[in-house]
């Protein structure tokens, strides 16, 4: 029977290269891992990757900085808003404390009974660091952020949909949802697959708000990508998804370090079905402790690294 293992990664579409290297690396201490560009279209686009400290499938935030391109997205309904970022227990008062220090506004939530901060990327996405007691993925103590309360990884993804039934059908019968939901006014949390953490899935009701944009754009989510763990289960998983009838699932895609299927969800949330395969991973072209230093291309791009290195933006970090 095929399975979701649980998170892998989540890739956002943000402003300047410069401003998002600082925000994941300088201000939440994540680790750079891998600095490369954007496999699809013509235009010449950084991929940007940030990690804990072991790289973790299920710790990874990926961007695309599309403001030089000159190409914005408009936030809204039936689309994905939230990165959800897991903390240790006890570490929300330290956070509330760094991110004021580095002048980036910090709000206070409640939500399912837990406090939880709320903040945005310099791009206006939306972020929200989440305590979690027992999450024992290791977190990268950077840029001064003590190890007891570095980031550990994702917690999650929040949604907003103007129907949430589909959503949740979706989540119940394609991505084997585990039992239970919770429920807090016009919030549902579901967790998709076996793992403990990293893989809830957060739908708010969002009636206000137009609907958002699902091209590429800075300001907005690109996709939110599960962890199918083999080849053989991310075939079966595809055949699965394609015959309850969303068919709206691409071709297998190798992304040199991982291989994905995009499949478009029922309220418009792009998931991505991926697996760090035998010959990938992120210590393919560079070594573990050198993970991040070096601008990497695939190969049928190597013969044009000047040309792209001079057409992105210079970035420090």
């Amino acid at each position: 029977m095929a399975y979701i293992e649980g998170s892998h990664h989540i890739t956002l579409s943000v402003g300047r290269a410069q401003e998002d290297v600082d925000f994941h690396v300088k201000v939440l201490g994540m680790r750079f891992i891998k600095r490369t560009v954007l496999f699809d279209g013509s235009v010449p686009i950084y991929h940007l990757y940030y990690a804990n400290a072991n790289g973790d499938p299920s710790s990874v935030v990926t961007t695309f900085p599309w403001a030089q391109a000159g190409l914005h997205g408009k936030r809204g309904t039936n689309q994905s808003r939230e990165v959800l970022l897991s903390v240790p227990e006890g570490s929300l008062d330290h956070w509330h404390r760094r991110l004021t220090e580095h002048d980036v506004e910090v709000r206070d939530l409640e939500v399912f009974d837990r406090r939880r901060l709320a903040f945005e990327h310099p791009c206006g996405i939306e972020y929200m660091l989440v305590a979690n007691e027992g999450d024992d993925r290791v977190g990268h103590a950077g840029h001064g952020v003590p190890p007891e309360y570095a980031i550990h990884g994702l917690h999650g993804l929040g949604v907003h949909v103007t129907t949430p039934d589909r959503t949740v059908e979706f989540a119940n019968d394609t991505f084997y949802a585990q039992d239970g939901l919770a429920e807090e006014g016009d919030r549902i949390a579901v967790q998709l697959g076996k793992q403990a953490h990293g893989n809830h899935l957060e739908i708010t009701v969002n009636r206000r708000d137009e609907q958002g944009t699902w091209h590429y754009g800075a300001g907005t989510h690109h996709h939110f990508a599960w962890n199918a763990d083999t080849l053989q289960n991310q075939d079966e998983l595809k055949f699965e998804v394609e015959g309850r009838g969303y068919t709206d699932i691409s071709e297998l895609k190798d992304r040199k370090y991982f291989k994905s299927v995009y499949v478009r969800s029922p309220a418009g949330a792009l998931f991505e079905l991926a697996v760090t395969h035998a010959d990938g991973g992120w210590d393919c072209d560079e070594s573990p402790h050198e993970l991040g230093q070096r601008f990497q291309l695939p190969e049928q791009f190597e013969h044009r690294r000047d040309e792209l290195l001079a057409a992105l933006e210079p970035i420090d970090g």
